[in-house]
């Protein structure tokens, strides 16, 4: 493959470049991985509806997220562990979107301090967090990205415990050496106290393996509506989105809640397998939420059609996550920047093919609900 053409084409050459181990992570969901599958298949479900005979000679993808402008609406999601997939990890992904004037979601787990990842530029950087049982943790944390320059807070909601991923049991998946978790320079301080003891008995270098892997393990699984939303609240003045969110119900709570936004999302099939499709939720969500806080998605975008159609059912933007690990592991900061790049001619070309000259002109009437599911060749 002399160049690659769109998304699919980086996927195999990341495929092709990278550790099994690693690839493995990126690429795997939960259990079956019905979920992970039909986030894609989804889109194929739905058609776009074009209008003829407008001037589309000028097209516009200007967007903003959460009032912070963005050249079009298609930003980067919170991804662990970015420097398996290349040296420069985190950092390379920073570049790209510093380029591109979009959004990035540092994961909690990022091989870069959090630090060193936002560029001072038009980007906007949101931080995702997970709330530990050890508090302090996590404010500790929020204290950090709000010094460091993040504009949001995203709190994932889906991940009471860790989604079974068969291919990382098989694999026995560990963070390999030198990588870390580089925002827990005092990762012990989330071990328990056996832990802790343990600790004191081995080296630097297997403390850092101890931890690194207990960390997923220290998730508070006592989370609830009434508690953890209030104790942001106390903690940061930043705004606070839920990702994680699959119902009308929860999208009603968040409303109740005073949160800010949304991201609708399935954790990229990776937690509860057979749950729906991303897209097929946003609707659900969009239509409780009656524009009272923004509304994302993020889940099997693959083409400029996709974001497109997740436009057109009420989302305010979408967030890419492994395929801007695929251009990543195929050639680091250049690889991610041709990843948007790609997406975002994409998006293009069907807006003006649909006649749509502006993202406000994409609505719910663009789209159509497909009578068959095409065979994928």
């Amino acid at each position: 493959m002399t160049q690659p053409a769109c998304i699919d084409d980086f996927e195999h050459l990341a495929k092709a470049r990278l550790p099994k181990a690693a690839w493995d992570y990126y690429a795997s969901g939960a259990n079956d991985m019905e979920t992970l599958q039909d986030n894609c298949e989804a889109f194929r479900r739905y058609r776009v509806r074009p209008r003829v005979l407008r001037d589309v000679s000028r097209i516009d993808t200007a967007s903003d997220f959460l009032g912070f402008p963005a050249s079009c609406p298609i930003g980067i999601a919170p991804s662990a562990m970015q420097c398996m997939a290349h040296p420069d990890g985190e950092r390379a992904t920073s570049q790209a979107v510093a380029q591109f004037q979009s959004c990035m979601i540092l994961s909690t787990y990022s091989t870069t301090p959090l630090e060193e990842v936002v560029k001072p530029t038009n980007a906007s950087y949101w931080f995702q967090l997970y709330l530990y049982q050890n508090r302090p943790v996590s404010a500790d944390l929020i204290r950090r990205a709000e010094r460091a320059g993040y504009r949001a807070l995203v709190l994932t909601v889906d991940t009471p415990q860790v989604g079974r991923r068969l291919p990382d049991a098989r694999n026995v998946f560990k963070l390999p050496k030198p990588w870390r978790l580089a925002n827990f320079p005092k990762e012990f301080q989330i071990l328990t106290a056996s832990e802790r003891a343990a600790a004191g008995r081995v080296n630097q270098g297997e403390m850092d393996e101890l931890t690194n892997e207990s960390l997923g393990n220290r998730s508070d699984t006592t989370l609830t509506w009434v508690e953890c939303i209030p104790w942001l609240r106390q903690v940061t003045s930043l705004p606070i989105i839920l990702k994680g969110i699959l119902t009308q119900e929860d999208a009603l709570l968040a409303v109740k809640h005073g949160c800010d936004g949304i991201i609708v999302s399935n954790h990229g099939g990776r937690q509860l397998d057979s749950v729906s499709a991303s897209i097929d939720a946003l609707p659900e969500v969009v239509a409780a939420v009656k524009g009272r806080l923004e509304v994302y998605v993020d889940g099997g975008i693959r083409r400029g059609s996709d974001v497109f159609k997740a436009l057109a059912l009420g989302a305010k933007g979408v967030f890419i996550g492994r395929p801007a690990l695929w251009g990543l592991g195929y050639n680091g900061q250049q690889g991610v920047e041709e990843v948007l790049k790609i997406l975002h001619d994409e998006l293009r070309l069907t807006m003006a093919l649909a006649g749509c000259r502006s993202i406000a002109e994409i609505n719910p009437g663009c789209l159509c609900k497909s009578k068959f599911v095409p065979a994928k060749l």
